[in-house]
């Protein structure tokens, strides 16, 4: 196990068998699942404890570990091996009532066979490849969303696969218990940020709520000057200040009016429970300026954020952040804001007003104030960086009105072209996968979002994980992704989740 990005978090171990077999080999069973849960947990992949549950041979049992699993705030899903032959019926109220994500892992007790010895105790006690078939088969008949690992977990391969999966499912049980603020309501007349906040809660889980911006204002007037005498020590040691906004500078004043916001908004969030949050450059209330600096702390700490009342992306945001955990890399809410189409690779810069993640910051971020045309108040601080460079992905969030998509893109984030000593904001510059018009022309035609997030902490199969645990759409364009090939993805994937949905 890593060092514990999870704190109090844990998968549960189950293993399958059945009464036929006789108390000692019964015996045996529990030795071995015992010893493969342990595997697992001292894997370097796994971030999570990997709790082992007794044997399980019978309906009633699995059953009623199954609630167990469900009730339990600790377990954030469940791995299953059927280390012998455990008939599939009984497992089928169990797996009915399983709420939790579910990995399905197809191993065995050693990774070689003692071929001199095998006799026919020891294919009676080693039958998974005979038992997991069986379990596989209940599963795709009960329609099961799993996830299915072949392998010895003696293999590094095998345990990062499924150190993999239980960071998507942190993602599952951070998006099922995640509580939203707003503060305002939505740019006017934008679309693809609107969407259906019951139907999130109800499929999704995040709950998104609305307060006005003056709910935050009251706290950020009450924020004592030692608060904020302490935020900009803070500062100091982590940025880089010209001096125009150090102590004393003449625009010093900004930043301790961010450090003001900062210290309001994370009491707020805070109080309230919320890990992820909204705001709105057309409602900012008595505030006097644009949270800049302050949002891009949050994110940092972990917070969910979107801009212009994004509460979509605000959610991804934050459940994407769980995923990557501890890695390398960073998670930032992000928007494609222009092209560089000059012969060449061609190359996405993105960016927003103020609000990027210096998580994804390739090199010691600064503090600089400036004018912000967008909103009417006073020029914000902000931090300043270029993203560094990687493999990374971007996901974003489109309610279809039927259904939720999400649509993801393989990109390498690269460095610019040239310095860029006049933008005053934040910016990552990527090439998308497999190259720049089948990438862009298929997110245009999935209908995915102005808004994104983008993260060099998650892989793509994790994104995939999350997804289909929260039963959402997921189109994901990657190297491998043709024009021809997305148009027949969309058709077959907008007739399946119509079906699916029932009457």
């Amino acid at each position: 196990m890593t060092e514990d990005s999870y704190p109090g978090k844990e998968v549960w171990f189950l293993t399958g068998s059945q009464g036929l077999y006789g108390e000692e080999t019964l015996r045996q069973v529990a030795e071995q699942s015992q010893r493969v849960a342990a595997a697992l947990e001292a894997a370097a992949g796994v971030p999570v404890r990997v709790s082992w549950q007794p044997v399980l041979t019978s309906g009633d049992a699995i059953r009623q570990v199954m609630g167990r699993a469900n009730e339990s705030p600790a377990c954030i899903g469940v791995i299953a091996w059927m280390h012998t032959f455990s008939p599939a019926k009984m497992w089928i109220s169990g797996l009915d009532t399983l709420r939790k994500p579910l990995l399905h892992l197809h191993t065995q007790a050693d990774a070689a066979l003692p071929w001199a010895t095998i006799d026919m105790d020891f294919m009676n006690l080693n039958q998974a490849a005979h038992g997991d078939r069986e379990f596989g088969f209940a599963l795709t008949r009960l329609r099961v969303a799993r996830t299915t690992v072949a392998g010895h977990v003696s293999d590094p391969a095998v345990a990062a696969r499924i150190g993999s999966w239980t960071r998507a499912a942190a993602g599952v049980a951070e998006a099922r218990s995640l509580r939203l603020a707003r503060f305002g309501d939505n740019m006017r007349d934008v679309a693809v940020t609107e969407g259906d906040k019951v139907e999130a809660e109800l499929r999704v889980g995040v709950s998104v709520n609305t307060w006005g911006v003056n709910d935050l204002v009251r706290i950020v007037d009450g924020v004592k000057d030692t608060a904020v005498d302490a935020l900009i020590e803070e500062y100091l040691e982590t940025y880089e200040l010209d001096a125009d906004v150090r102590p004393g500078g003449a625009r010093h004043d900004s930043v301790r009016y961010q450090a003001r916001v900062e210290a309001a908004l994370r009491q707020f969030l805070e109080e309230g429970g919320f890990r992820a949050f909204t705001t709105n450059f057309e409602d900012l209330g008595g505030l006097r300026q644009l949270p800049g600096l302050a949002v891009q702390r949050l994110m940092a700490a972990g917070y969910g954020f979107g801009g212009e009342g994004d509460w979509k992306t605000a959610a991804l945001t934050r459940v994407l952040k769980v995923v990557g955990g501890d890695r390398p890399g960073g998670t930032s809410f992000m928007e494609d804001y222009t092209y560089h189409l000059a012969p060449g690779t061609p190359k996405v810069l993105g960016a927003h007003m103020l609000e990027v993640c210096p998580t994804i910051a390739g090199e010691r971020p600064r503090i600089e104030v400036h004018p912000l045309s967008i909103g009417g108040r006073e020029d914000p601080a902000r931090l300043v960086f270029t993203a560094a460079s990687g493999p990374g992905v971007v996901v974003g969030w489109a309610d279809l009105g039927d259904r939720f998509r999400w649509v993801a893109n393989d990109i390498d984030v690269v460095p610019p072209d040239e310095p860029l000593p006049h933008l005053p904001v934040a910016r990552a510059v990527w090439e998308p996968r497999p190259d720049f018009s089948t990438a862009t022309e298929g997110w245009l035609t999935a209908g995915g979002p102005h808004h994104t997030v983008l993260s060099t902490a998650v892989e793509a199969d994790e994104v995939h994980i999350v997804a289909e645990h929260l039963g959402i759409e997921l189109v994901h364009i990657d190297a491998g992704t043709t024009r021809r090939g997305l148009a027949k993805e969309l058709r077959w994937s907008a007739a399946y989740h119509r079906l699916a949905q029932g009457l």
